[in-house]
């Protein structure tokens, strides 16, 4: 079982005890060292399957000094089994730094697999699996996460984020100003006792929260835009790109009309028009095209 200088990656329950596997409970017996984010709930789930171990703090705010600790302990020949605070480490977590840092020094890394929110929402949802998108958590300062939801605006897939309560209500307003409506499923304290799923749309979520505030850690299914929604946009697109290449066509015109060579026109009326000059010089030369093709059938 005990494999020398390898960090297991183990899945905890995330909230039913029942999800925990015979093979975590044998692998978190059998290795040296238990990084965990956070240690008294390791400890509890250590507690309960009657196991002692060395734990050994890892989060956010260590990871940089215990990061080169374990390391250094792996390196040396030591196990290791890395733990989130519930589910999958790696996946939102600083799990994912430890792991860039064995796979660079060549220390193996095995996933122990299990509980896991995202995927567990997302089955659940009645939304298309395949394909998904997992954004984690979205950036707290609101200037940040509009610029993040637009950068994700256009994905074709469904998208799986997580959320704490206290922000939740703000973030789904968010989605909404710049996603526009989409169906999603909402589904809080996943395995527990007080499991739930809320399936409609972002506007629905938002009514909802209104009348039974959050609690409790969100994980938000969201679906990908429409074709109709695409289609309109990049039309849309199309209209904006073909004016803005005729608007530097009549610039170029103008310049060469002031004396400008031909190549500065094209450059002076790109950089004006926000157009690659290679674009403009081709559009130029299609244009000066037509204009003698026209002349020759006139003669």
């Amino acid at each position: 079982m005990k494999e020398a200088g390898c960090l297991y990656l183990c899945a905890t329950p995330i909230g039913n005890l029942q999800d925990i596997s015979p093979r975590l409970a044998q692998t978190l017996g059998a290795v040296d060292i238990v990084a965990a984010e956070d240690t008294r709930r390791s400890l509890l789930l250590l507690n309960h399957l009657g196991l002692k171990a060395r734990l050994v703090r890892y989060d956010e705010h260590t990871k940089v000094g215990q990061g080169a600790y374990l390391i250094q302990q792996l390196a040396a020949g030591k196990t290791v089994a890395l733990l989130s605070d519930a589910g999958y480490p790696g996946l939102a977590d600083p799990g994912e730094d430890l792991v860039k840092r064995c796979v660079q020094e060549n220390i193996g890394v095995i996933p122990i697999p299990g509980p896991n929110a995202a995927l567990c929402a997302l089955v659940a949802s009645g939304l298309p699996s395949t394909p998904f998108f997992f954004g984690g958590f979205l950036p707290k300062r609101k200037k940040h996460r509009l610029e993040q939801l637009a950068a994700w605006q256009s994905l074709a897939a469904t998208t799986v984020l997580y959320e704490a309560p206290h922000r939740l209500p703000e973030v789904l307003e968010d989605i909404l100003a710049v996603w526009g409506e989409r169906p999603m499923s909402l589904a809080r304290e996943l395995t527990k006792v007080h499991e739930e799923f809320y399936r409609g749309t972002v506007t629905g979520a938002i009514a909802l929260l209104k009348e039974r505030p959050p609690r409790g850690e969100y994980c938000l299914v969201i679906g990908g835009p429409s074709p109709k929604d695409e289609k309109e946009k990049a039309e849309a697109s199309s209209v904006t790109a073909a004016e803005k290449e005729a608007r530097a066509l009549l610039e170029t015109g103008k310049l060469l009309d002031r004396g400008l060579t031909k190549k500065e026109a094209l450059a002076e009326a790109a950089k004006i028009c926000g157009l690659p000059k290679r674009q403009l010089y081709n559009a130029w030369e299609a244009q000066r095209a037509r204009e003698r093709s026209e002349e020759e059938e006139s003669d």
